[in-house]
């Protein structure tokens, strides 16, 4: 049976040592760690442990299974063989150290003998092997491919920090695989085959001659462990912190609804002036930044060549919490241009894998900079229009339902009657002239398909969805109390709009008193429909057709197929966009931008969406299935000089087509 020669030329002095290295590393390590631990607990109380069940999953998946972490090929195979080549060798040097210092020292027997120990080396050679190809994998896309989100950082330092993780973990590996082939070459034992790398390095060594000298085995195996020690040591102070903190962020994610943000915080003023008004969690969010940039890559705002890059965001926030200079959150560390530039789409939030939430930070600086009057003239306009007349436009409320005129027969107050469906419209679809066919068109559809709906008229306001986005709690607040008044008088079964921000506002935000109604977005009553038999189409239109998802109807609501769907049922094929689904790309109308001024942009977030659109093979149509981005993209084929190669219909223009 195999012996294990594992402490082979290891003095007891230098044994000794290696304990009392340990015992400093683990103190200089644990106050590491409390550093950041009693930074959190500064920040605001947050509860986080509700669905443990729940979190524990993620956890798994998340954390061992890395399953975001694995959606981008290259990075994610590079990390993968990092994290469990790396997790594997610490629990086998554990597994080492405990079989030899405690079981065998003080109960005179060892664990790792015979076949055991045979399967551990081969599989610590193997995991080793795999660290090795992930770090030449992370060098060479750092140092040789060089992506741009890897770059630019906030602080000179970061690159150094990155470097330093790098060239540590490399030479740890290294000299480990050192050792164990000087050893192997040395004692030659007859399981040797059974530690591949480690038997290669050894006959490496034997055929440059005596391998025997022990001092230079002695002095790699110090090199060994006093870089592990000096790792341990100070991880909790370099990027490897990310170890403990990106597990701990993911286990306390957000088990709500992607679309209930959180609410404000009242205490010294509206939103975040400071950085201690942030939750624990918030803080937790930018200790947890790994810096790789893919929330970068899909943010619009920082596509367009904004200020905004969600990245930098966080970078400057972590670095703030450490910061004895005394700097201004607003203004000094970050800018409120950064914090206007954002669209709020979520696609960082839905890339990241360490799942921070971006957004809640952004909305909460920004319902400071709101409190203090702090915006521009055209968004300060808009929410004036909203406090006073219920919507953005200026309009007087009487206005609201003017496009109803002429139809046949009359569309139902839904005040006055009981309904079956109530069609909260929203402000675009009501007041926008250029939408009115649209609208007009809907009613149409949900009339031939013998619908018994109804709208509130004059009784509907804004219902708040980006008003709350702007970060202006109090006036969300005040839309959501006069809507739910309302809605409360009326008899119906479900909500239907055609409207994206509304639908999520209303499914998540709304209280309801725990009684919320089915709410619905105009595709999915469509396709219910169809299915049902109760919406028949005459013909078959024929289109290619492309379409775009909306940011609150797919990232935050998870509905991708039934506006597909119903593309498909009247005759159109739908030629996905390279970037679609959960990866589609925003408008850029999200989160108030459509209320404020735009000034230093590249190209508009739907101008390169328009782009992306025209260089797919035989579409020539360009379906969108909200409101805003229905204004939003026909602007931008006249701007991008794309009019009479792709038109820009509603879902609802197919449907009423195919009929």
């Amino acid at each position: 049976m195999p012996i294990r020669e594992t402490f082979w030329n290891i003095p007891h002095w230098a044994e000794i040592t290696q304990y009392v290295l340990a015992l400093l590393t683990a103190i200089v390590f644990l106050y590491g760690i409390l550093r950041h631990v009693l930074r959190w607990r500064k920040g605001k109380p947050e509860k986080r442990f509700d669905r443990l069940g729940g979190r524990l999953w993620s956890f798994i998946v998340q954390v061992f299974g890395q399953r975001r972490t694995l959606d981008e090929a290259y990075p994610g195979i590079m990390h993968f063989t990092i994290f469990w080549g790396m997790l594997v060798l610490a629990i086998g040097t554990a597994l080492a150290t405990v079989d030899w210092d405690v079981t065998h020292l003080f109960f005179g027997f060892q664990f790792l003998t015979g076949w055991v120990y045979i399967i551990f080396e081969l599989t610590l050679d193997i995991l080793g092997l795999l660290v090795i190809v992930g770090l030449g994998m992370a060098i060479y896309r750092r140092y040789a491919s060089r992506p741009a989100r890897l770059q630019n950082f906030p602080a000179k330092a970061l690159a150094r920090d990155d470097a330093y993780v790098l060239i540590m973990l490399t030479l740890i590996t290294i000299s480990g695989y050192l050792t164990e082939g000087l050893r192997l070459a040395v004692t030659q034992p007859e399981w040797a085959v059974w530690s591949p790398i480690g038997n290669v390095i050894a006959a490496a060594f034997l055929s440059i001659g005596d391998p025997t000298n022990q001092a230079l085995h002695l002095v790699i195996w110090a090199f060994h462990i006093l870089t592990a020690f000096g790792v341990l040591a100070f991880l909790p102070f370099t990027k490897l912190f990310h170890i403990f903190s990106v597990p701990l962020n993911i286990f306390f994610r957000s088990m709500k609804p992607a679309g209930a943000l959180p609410a404000a915080n009242m205490e010294g003023g509206m939103g975040v002036k400071e950085w201690k008004q942030f939750t624990w969690k918030q803080l937790l969010d930018f200790d947890s930044c790994t810096r790789c940039g893919r929330c970068q890559d899909v943010c619009p705002a920082y596509a367009s060549a904004q200020i905004l890059s969600p990245r930098n965001m966080m970078i400057k926030l972590d670095a703030h919490l450490w910061d004895k200079n005394g700097h201004s959150l607003h203004g000094e560390v970050i800018a409120a241009d950064e914090l206007w530039a954002c669209t709020t789409c979520r696609a960082c939030v839905q890339v990241c894998p360490a799942f921070i939430d971006h957004i809640s930070t952004f909305v909460d600086m920004r319902r400071h900079l709101v409190d203090q009057g702090r915006m521009d003239k055209m968004l300060q306009d808009a929410l004036a229009n909203v406090g006073r007349y219920g919507n953005s436009f200026g309009q007087s409320d009487r206005m609201r339902a003017k496009w109803t005129q002429g139809i046949q027969p009359p569309v139902p107050d839904a005040r006055r009657e009981p309904v079956e469906y109530l069609w909260f419209v929203g402000d675009y679809a009501s007041y926008n002239a250029t939408l009115t066919e649209i609208t007009r068109m809907t009613a149409a559809v949900f009339q031939k398909a013998g619908l018994n709906f109804g709208i509130l008229y004059d009784g509907e306001r804004n219902s708040g969805n980006d008003v709350r986005r702007v970060g202006e709690e109090g006036l969300f607040e005040m839309l959501a109390e006069k809507n739910s008044q309302v809605l409360s008088k009326v008899q119906f079964q479900t909500i239907v709009t055609t409207d994206p921000h509304t639908y999520n506002t209303l499914k998540n935000e709304y209280k309801w008193d725990g009684n919320r109604p089915n709410i619905l977005h105009y595709a999915e009553l469509l396709d219910q429909l169809i299915c049902a038999g109760r919406l028949k189409f005459s013909k078959k239109l024929g289109y290619k057709v492309t379409y775009h998802d909306p940011c609150y109807l797919g990232r935050y609501n998870d509905v991708y197929d039934a506006p597909r769907r119903v593309i498909e049922a009247t005759g159109c094929q739908v030629i996905e966009m390279p970037r679609c689904r959960e990866r589609a790309f925003c408008c850029g109308a999200g989160g108030g931008r459509i209320w404020m001024e735009e000034k230093d942009i590249k190209e508009r977030p739907s101008e390169s969406r328009i782009r992306e659109a025209v260089n797919l093979e035989g579409v020539n149509t360009f379906v969108v299935a909200c409101p805003k981005d229905a204004t939003m993209y026909r602007d931008a084929v006249k701007t991008t000089g794309n009019e009479s190669r792709l038109a820009v219909k509603d879902l609802i223009e197919l449907v009423h087509a195919a009929l």
